[in-house]
């Protein structure tokens, strides 16, 4: 099978094509013929181990000390069931499923093995499998701080930084689908894409610091790995949450040790890859509340284009690797 790899840190240029065999599942597994992929910050950190401030060493320990311990990147992937286990009970050949494999990653290649008590769903009827591809990182991330970390509920103001990523976009129609008041920031030109996802109001971040406001929002969402707890505590109104998607070690251990008011809380922290999430999404999708923006598509063989553009500062949402599946 096609697969793209890599041998060692660095440039999207050591991302290249391989000729892999075929796997073949266990009897707990599902073996998927990959129809979609993506760039996730997940890949891009794995691919170039540029980590926040501080996480160096714990990204070669998660990914490898001196060289990457799991060649073929993919945090997400949607396609086909191709095949599944003996005692494989929840899919069968034909389904067209989405799956978040996260650092196991695995996704830029033709097939894939999969647990079915791993992260995985069937797709929602409503979408294409390079839309539905793109739910699993940004949404369940979006819905892991939302909802339990943050609590979210109806009637609550929030506050997304960074919203015309994979994890804002998500996090504004999630907000959304609460029941929340949601206001994004994004620069001028991503303003009218984080309105069409549904925002109230849209702030443009060079003109606009909502970090002056005063018992403004009860959640705050950062994804742009720029809020400290220092600077938005004043915008948080009194039980108020900054939950940081994406901080540096040392944000995140200012945000524990902060002094802090009101019953007011900074909340870091990760999302956990479950089925359940990816079941949770899948029907808010079927029901039109989601549906994650795809910036851009690229050919497998474009992999290392898809890793180059995915850091560009005019990227929006999510960037969509395709396989040539006939």
């Amino acid at each position: 099978m096609k697969a793209i790899s890599y041998s060692r840190y660095g440039s999207p240029g050591e991302l290249t094509p391989v000729e892999l065999p075929k796997p073949a599942p266990k009897p707990d597994e599902v073996l998927v013929r990959i129809h979609a992929t993506s760039v996730t910050s997940g890949d891009y950190r794995a691919r170039s181990l540029d980590m926040p401030p501080g996480f160096g060493l714990v990204g070669r320990l998660v990914f490898g000390l001196l060289r990457p311990r799991r060649k073929i990147l993919g945090t997400e992937f949607a396609g086909v069931v191709e095949a599944v286990g003996a005692a494989v009970t929840r899919f069968k050949p034909g389904d067209r499923v989405f799956a978040y494999p996260g650092a196991k990653f695995g996704g830029y290649a033709d097939f894939a093995a999969i647990s079915e008590d791993a992260a995985i769903a069937h797709v929602p009827d409503n979408l294409k499998l390079d839309e539905a591809v793109a739910i699993s990182f940004g949404g369940a991330t979006a819905l892991n701080f939302l909802r339990d970390k943050g609590g979210i509920k109806s009637g609550d103001r929030v506050l997304v930084i960074g919203a015309s990523g994979s994890v804002g976009s998500a996090a504004i129609q999630l907000a959304k689908a609460f029941g929340a008041h949601v206001t994004g920031t994004a620069s001028s030109g991503k303003r009218d894409m984080v309105a069409a996802l549904g925002a109230d109001a849209v702030l443009d971040y060079t003109s606009s610091d909502p970090a002056g406001e005063t018992d403004a929002y009860d959640i705050i969402l950062d994804t742009s790995g720029s809020a400290t707890y220092g600077k938005y505590a004043a915008a948080l109104k009194p039980g108020g949450r900054l939950l940081l998607v994406s901080s540096s070690l040392w944000q995140m251990l200012a945000a524990l040790i902060a002094r802090k008011t009101g019953g007011r809380k900074a909340i870091p922290g990760y999302a956990p890859e479950r089925a359940e999430d990816l079941r949770f999404l899948a029907d808010l999708a079927e029901r039109g509340q989601f549906r994650p923006y795809i910036d851009r598509r690229f050919p497998l063989d474009q992999t290392a284009q898809a890793h180059a553009w995915f850091k560009n500062r005019a990227r929006k949402g999510s960037v969509v690797i395709t396989l040539d599946t006939e």
